[in-house]
């Protein structure tokens, strides 16, 4: 059985996160938490509202209530980034050569390296961010579909169309696919190359994260009793395939999903605090951590791939170590 090092703390963890291998906790009320050497803490935003791990930089993105955008960095280093005035930022995303995108309200703001920032104007809200990994590109999650900029360049933008509320947004490793979770219980995928359309229905509740595969093969979802993984590894992706089902547990939702960095096998948190890896191939099963107060609501592999950092809506935090 793996061993697990708790850590009990007040609040919603928004993200667990390791910055140089030392595991951060990220909560609602602002304060990051560290496991190193003991229990330390920082704070970064006053009201913490969204939160990416710019792997790039090994640093934490940070924004909230406040107005702020941080980078939280190893060692309990908060910096603050950008500030959008009393307005809140609800979205966060890391890119190439430095650049992080924030949202708040109907406006995308991309801040270059350099500290130069653009705004991109939307005619409704901006619900989600996320770059390409391929060259200067970034994407806006928004009503009726997503809305593809570039800005480095003066162009336009491609608008990609869907009815309804798209929530989050995330690019496939190769740049080929962009998949949207969306307000009802549904991703929503388009092919870039050709703007095909790619449904992916059937769960049973909203789906809040999303986790991709180390290849790129695979796209693992959270909103169901199982993890449900989609394969990506065809032209046109998952049109016309069925879904991997993985670690279904009959009396618990999936609520978030880890791939592990370079094995075909993910990290699956549960409504309940249930933790298990699953393996892609064969559904091998193995217990994590077993069932804790709060919902699991992040996760994250460390560079050795044998630990998983978590964190719960119930504040019950901690550090798996698999190798154990």
């Amino acid at each position: 059985m793996p061993t697990v090092a708790p850590l009990d703390l007040q609040g919603h963890c928004i993200a667990a996160v390791f910055l140089d291998d030392v595991p951060h906790f990220a909560l609602a009320d602002g304060a990051v938490h560290r496991l190193d050497h003991g229990h330390k803490t920082v704070q970064a935003n006053d009201g913490l509202l969204a939160a990416f791990h710019d792997a790039a930089n090994d640093r934490l993105i940070t924004g909230g209530e406040d107005g702020k955008v941080f980078s939280v960095t190893a060692g309990g280093n908060a910096a603050e980034l950008a500030s959008a005035g009393k307005k809140w930022i609800t979205s966060v995303a890391a890119g190439p050569q430095g650049a992080v995108a924030y949202a708040s309200g109907k406006i995308a703001f991309v801040r270059f390296a350099d500290g130069k920032t653009r705004e991109f104007s939307h005619p409704r809200s901006v619900e989600g961010l996320a770059f390409s990994p391929k060259g200067m590109r970034f994407g806006v999650a928004r009503y009726n579909g997503a809305t593809l900029h570039f800005p480095a360049a003066d162009g336009k933008p491609v608008e990609l169309e869907w009815a309804g509320a798209h929530t989050g947004i995330t690019f496939s490793p190769d740049g080929a696919f962009v998949v949207t979770t969306m307000q009802e219980n549904a991703l929503h995928g388009w092919k870039l190359a050709d703007g095909k359309h790619m449904r992916m229905t059937g769960y049973p509740g909203k789906v809040k994260s999303l986790s991709w595969s180390a290849k790129g093969k695979w796209l693992a979802s959270s909103g169901a009793p199982a993890a449900i993984v989609w394969p990506f590894s065809g032209k046109d992706g998952p049109m016309g395939k069925a879904p991997l089902e993985l670690g279904t547990r009959g009396n618990a939702m999936v609520t978030s999903v880890a791939c592990h960095p370079s094995q075909d096998v993910v990290a699956v948190g549960y409504d309940d605090g249930m933790v298990m890896a699953v393996r892609f191939t064969d559904a091998k099963e193995v217990l994590l951590r077993r069932p804790g107060k709060g919902a699991i609501t992040s996760m994250m592999w460390d560079r050795q791939e044998r630990r998983v950092a978590f964190g719960s809506a119930a504040g019950d935090c901690g550090v798996i170590d698999i190798s154990a």
